[in-house]
């Protein structure tokens, strides 16, 4: 009986295991690495500046976060619609994922690895945004490296009534490519909120493709996390264990399938 309840246990630990991981526009700071990676398998990694950044902190410190342990979320901040609107879609496209892959090889990150292109727009795509993406993933697919794209997972109504979600259209309309899914959904439900000790999967995003879900963002969204506000800090913000809100070393966190969601280490 006791072996049947230990075969019990490990296959309940299995089934929940899980890897968590943060992504923030700035970087923590060699500093806090330790602190960090005392909750989180991996770490978002911005290839270019960040949305409404001017520089790009994390550039250059690969070495030292994988040394610290942790694996990767590689991101590429792409382009809005109001920057495509009027232009060359999908030749913008093109050079951003030309752009992408040069930046991961010049950071040190190995063929292959997934880089998540950041729609932070959500809704069905415009067909100017589906050019570039499009442009973008068959760029990055072509020069050695593997396309993956960040978007909604959250279902979003049209006018008509009509409901739509971003992951769910992107897919639809990706033909034969293949793509790796970032998906986001902070809303409570599926969202537990700020928590770090609760298992989830990515699939738990209500999006069953999902190879990554971010489930709590920095700070929160008020009208989506209501019922998981609690969870949060005073400020809005959700802080990991071990960080002193004073610090305001916020995070966004994820959930993934592996610990290594890009497969950007280079000791393996």
């Amino acid at each position: 009986m006791r072996f049947l309840a230990l075969i019990a246990l490990l296959l309940s630990s299995a089934l929940y295991a899980q890897h968590l991981g943060f992504d923030r526009n700035q970087y923590p700071g060699d500093s806090q690495l330790a602190a960090l990676h005392q909750t989180f398998a991996f770490t978002g990694y911005w290839l270019n500046n960040p949305p409404g950044a001017k520089a790009n902190t994390w550039a250059g410190k690969r070495a030292v976060i994988e040394k610290a342990g942790f694996g990767f979320l590689v991101l590429f901040n792409g382009k809005s619609y109001a920057q495509l609107k009027g232009n060359e879609a999908e030749e913008l496209g093109s050079a951003d994922g030309e752009a992408a892959v040069a930046a991961a090889k010049r950071e040190g990150f190995p063929p292959h690895t997934i880089i998540f292109l950041d729609q932070e727009e959500g809704g069905r795509l415009l067909d100017d945004q589906k050019a570039y993406l499009f442009a973008w993933i068959d760029a990055v697919n072509s020069g050695g490296y593997r396309a993956g794209v960040y978007c909604s997972g959250i279902p979003a109504t049209e006018k008509g009534g009509t409901m739509i979600v971003t992951a769910d259209d992107i897919r639809k309309n990706a033909g034969d490519r293949q793509i790796a899914y970032f998906i986001a959904n902070d809303r409570c439900p599926p969202s537990p909120g700020c928590e770090f000790n609760k298992p989830l999967t990515p699939a738990d995003s209500k999006i069953d493709y999902a190879d990554v879900w971010q489930y709590a963002q920095s700070p929160r969204r008020p009208d989506l996390t209501k019922t998981c506000a609690q969870t949060y800090n005073a400020d809005g913000n959700c802080y990991p264990p071990n960080i002193d809100p004073s610090t305001k070393l916020h995070v966004d966190v994820e959930v993934a399938k592996e610990a290594d969601p890009s497969n950007g280490r280079m000791m393996k």
